[in-house]
């Protein structure tokens, strides 16, 4: 494992590690630092690698504009990464050139020994010379699977808006525990979520080690509002973990299962509730066998998806998923929800939710289960009653859809489908 100061060589090396794994093995961030070989570094290492990759993810269009002048043919894969990686370091984090060309000839000469002069060559360029094609060029463009599906159901403009907003590093979102948490400084929002613009170390934070707050996008905080469980009733969420969800349910004081097919996922849901001092009973099991006790007053479920909505927080999405990894999701999210129908009680509440800018895994999902279930009514007077509620945000009877290019005087939030249904 790299070891060193966060500034030097070692991030730059942990963070191409993370981009290789993206590109060329088609991993998930998550999977490649959660590996051993990752976490073996320093915390401040890590930090400034994931940094790193995360943002040479977002800007790697850009950075091929800059480059493309200066390379005469392309460099293997592993170069062209660093070389990727530097540019980014350069054009959009403005460091001085020596260090990072320094950094990456370094670095070049351990991956092949043969390309470190060009590199050392084409990034003193870029640097010189580099910031016209950077500027002049068009956001980092989303794969064609997605592009096509997303322009049909929003038009290429606002594509176009979308994948430009995917390109910023997104601000922290938090959710209060209570109303009298203590929170960092930052914008509270008028859903109920706290923005923080830049954050840094988030176990760092004032209110963290009290279990004031978790971490959660504000879009990811509106279907437990939505949902709005009051005292005493037996919740369920349903495919849980991470569990913010859950935290937001058992800050009600309502009785809350919280379901999830992982084990290793719930791990970290339950490490949040002993922080927050919040209660829920844990369950690991497949939904579609589970049977609750007894029939459910309130059912949250935030089905698998394609999560295409969270892209401006997991630039690796883009590049590692494809449309035939998504298709078996659209099935599974329409069992899930008709299994979410049959454990309500009469009278029960269902806010089904995905993270994904599909229709096929928000909109046409509605449609399906309310057709598939005639005595299910939308519940217009759960959306009416939310508060912070953009005009825009609305999406039908009952419904919410946002996407990553909204709310922009705010600093944006995911993408999100969000449905509250009742059973009559």
């Amino acid at each position: 494992m790299a070891e060193g100061r966060p500034g030097g060589i070692a991030p730059r090396q942990l963070a191409l590690e993370l981009l290789q794994g993206v590109w060329e093995e088609r991993m998930l961030l998550a999977e490649l630092e959660a590996h051993p070989h990752f976490t073996a570094a320093p915390p401040e290492v890590q930090a400034r690698a994931a940094r790193l990759a995360r943002t040479t993810l977002r800007l790697s269009g850009r950075a091929d504009a800059a480059l493309k002048p200066f390379v005469q043919r392309p460099p293997r894969p592993g170069i062209r990464a660093l070389m990727r990686l530097a540019t980014v370091e350069l054009l959009a984090e403005g460091e001085a050139a020596h260090g990072v060309v320094n950094a990456a000839v370094a670095i070049a000469r351990r991956e092949q020994a043969k390309a470190a002069p060009m590199v050392n060559a084409v990034l003193r360029r870029v640097a010189e010379g580099g910031r016209e094609a950077w500027d002049k060029a068009q956001p980092q463009r989303l794969p064609g699977w997605l592009r096509g599906r997303l322009g049909a159901a929003y038009g290429n403009a606002r594509v176009a808006r979308m994948e430009a907003a995917f390109e910023a590093a997104p601000p922290l979102d938090l959710t209060p525990r209570d109303a009298g948490a203590l929170l960092p400084e930052g914008q509270a929002l008028p859903t109920g979520s706290h923005r923080l613009v830049r954050a840094g170390q988030v176990s760092a934070l004032p209110g963290y080690a009290e279990g004031a707050w978790w971490v959660q996008d504000a879009a990811a905080a509106l279907p437990a509002r939505l949902l709005a469980p009051r005292p005493g009733e037996r919740v369920l969420d349903l495919c849980a973990a991470p569990g913010g969800k859950t935290l937001q349910l058992a800050a009600t004081d309502a009785s809350v299962a919280a379901l999830d097919i992982s084990e290793d996922r719930l791990a970290r849901l339950r490490e949040n509730l002993a922080r927050t001092g919040l209660s829920a009973e844990v369950i690991a099991a497949d939904a579609l066998n589970w049977q609750p006790p007894a029939p459910l007053d309130a059912i949250l479920l935030d089905a698998p998806c394609s999560a295409t909505g969270t892209i401006r927080r997991h630039p690796d999405l883009p590049f590692v998923k494809d449309a035939a990894g998504i298709k078996p999701l659209f099935g599974l999210q329409a069992r899930l929800a008709d299994r979410a129908v049959e454990m309500l009680a009469p009278g029960g509440r269902l806010v089904f939710c995905t993270c994904s800018l599909l229709p096929e895994e928000g909109e046409a999902q509605l449609a399906g289960l309310m057709a598939r279930h005639p005595g299910l009514t939308t519940d217009t007077e759960a959306v009416a009653a939310l508060p912070g509620l953009q005009p825009e945000w609305h999406a039908g009877p009952g419904a919410l859809r946002t996407t990553p290019e909204m709310w922009p005087e705010c600093g944006g939030l995911d993408g999100f489908f969000i449905a509250a249904l009742r059973k009559n």
